[in-house]
């Protein structure tokens, strides 16, 4: 065994990925925590309805720019000082969200913030649940681990908080503010559980104009495999996810009797199915070809038909179906971008890509809001209709993925 074999197996076991991903799951549980709610706004009815799906596109605007800023500037002058902005904004957000539960602007503000802090939390301290997941830190790790404790990290916080608030919301007292003062009890703690973290992105450069911008540029987003493998998949991580936790429980809240509950329940499992496909996201993934992408691309296409399914022949069973595969469509292309961006990305913008990657991936949340929209305004434009429409594009985007699968290979590898 050579010397530093010898010192790695000798190094102490310190989880110092840790507490940044029990940062980012909290962050998670706080942005995921107001989809189940969702209905309960609904049933109220002080809100209007497409107001109402606007929210969850709202939160992904708070998170656009969040990711575009701050996984660069992280790259350039350190993870530590970005990421501990995550809970403060996420904090922030749950405070506007539990005083406004009926006033549009508070709301807006809330998810807004909400979205900011997950964006940190997916940018930041997913790059740096990557770099801590190294041997420097962690001789355990292998050159999957990174991907697979961020997305697990992100899957498992925003399957859990939309469990537990929607649970909340259904079964005890003050519904719409109970499940966001618990989220701020949680994520408190996790602020002074970040301050010990070793720094693993110490920039040479001083914080001076031109080293902001340098540091916002971000190279690697011009890698052919991250525009023709990536950046198509993306959208579909929260397409996926937002077909099976936004659409799927508005059309059957008319058929459950506890509906906040029944969308709580949804959102968990399928989030569940997600956390539960990423373990062996490794196994599936190849570094020679793009064989997990189009896996989870093609779960993706059988759950966006089994959707358009359910949306023509409603039923308890086949929204669950739905919706969990749906869930393991979200985990598997979440998981697979990932591991691509980490394969394409240098040290110096590997935030900066996840990122942007993270931007993409949000315009799946679009897709609840415009549904809404477009079965309101135009009498043929039905879910099922506009849901085998989505299977079509899916299976357009899975034969770009199949066309360049092998091309543009960033590294060497066995399959």
């Amino acid at each position: 065994m050579s010397p530093t074999k010898d010192a790695r197996a000798a190094a102490p076991a310190r989880r110092y990925w840790l507490p940044v991903a029990l940062t980012v799951f909290a962050v998670a549980w706080g942005g995921n925590q107001f989809t189940p709610l969702m209905v309960m706004y609904r049933l109220e009815g002080e809100l209007n309805l497409v107001f109402v799906d606007l929210l969850l596109l709202v939160y992904a605007l708070g998170i656009a720019p969040a990711l575009l800023i701050s996984g660069p500037l992280s790259d350039g002058f350190g993870r530590k000082p970005v990421m501990i902005s995550a809970p403060v904004l996420s904090i922030l957000g749950s405070v506007l969200i539990a005083l406004g539960e009926t006033t549009g602007p508070l709301l807006l503000a809330g998810r807004w913030l909400s979205g900011a802090g997950v964006g940190v939390a997916m940018a930041v301290g997913g790059s740096w649940v990557k770099e801590l997941s190294t041997a420097r830190f962690d001789p355990s790790a292998k050159a999957t681990s990174g991907a697979k404790r961020q997305s697990m990290a992100l899957t498992s916080g925003f399957g859990v908080g939309a469990g537990v608030a929607g649970t909340l919301a259904q079964f005890a007292p003050l519904p719409g503010q109970l499940p966001y003062l618990l989220h701020i009890l949680l994520t408190l703690p996790l602020i002074l559980a970040l301050l010990p973290v070793p720094e693993t992105r110490q920039s040479p450069a001083g914080r001076d104009r031109a080293a902001v911008l340098a540091a916002l540029r971000t190279p690697s987003v011009a890698h052919p495999r991250f525009l023709l493998i990536a950046a198509p998949a993306a959208p579909w991580v929260f397409g996926a996810a937002g077909v099976a936790y936004a659409i799927i429980p508005s059309l059957m809240q008319g058929q459950v009797g506890r509906p906040v509950f029944f969308s709580a329940l949804i959102t968990f499992f399928a989030l569940l199915f997600g956390f539960a496909i990423q373990q062996v996201g490794p196994a599936i993934a190849s570094d020679r070809s793009a064989r997990g992408t189009l896996v989870a691309l093609g779960i993706v296409i059988a759950g966006m038909g089994l959707a358009a399914w359910m949306a023509a022949h409603p039923s308890i069973p086949a929204a669950v179906v739905a919706a969990l595969v749906l869930g393991m469509g979200y985990g598997l292309t979440m998981f697979t971008g990932l591991n691509e961006v980490q394969r394409i990305a240098g040290p110096r913008d590997l935030a900066g890509l996840t990122g942007i990657f993270y931007c993409l991936t949000y315009i799946g949340f679009a897709f609840p809001a415009i549904l809404t929209k477009a079965s309101a305004s135009r009498e043929w434009l039905t879910y099922p209709v506009m849901l085998g429409a989505g299977l079509v594009i899916a299976a357009a985007t899975m034969a770009v993925v199949a066309a360049n699968s092998r091309r543009h290979l960033p590294t060497a590898g066995a399959d």
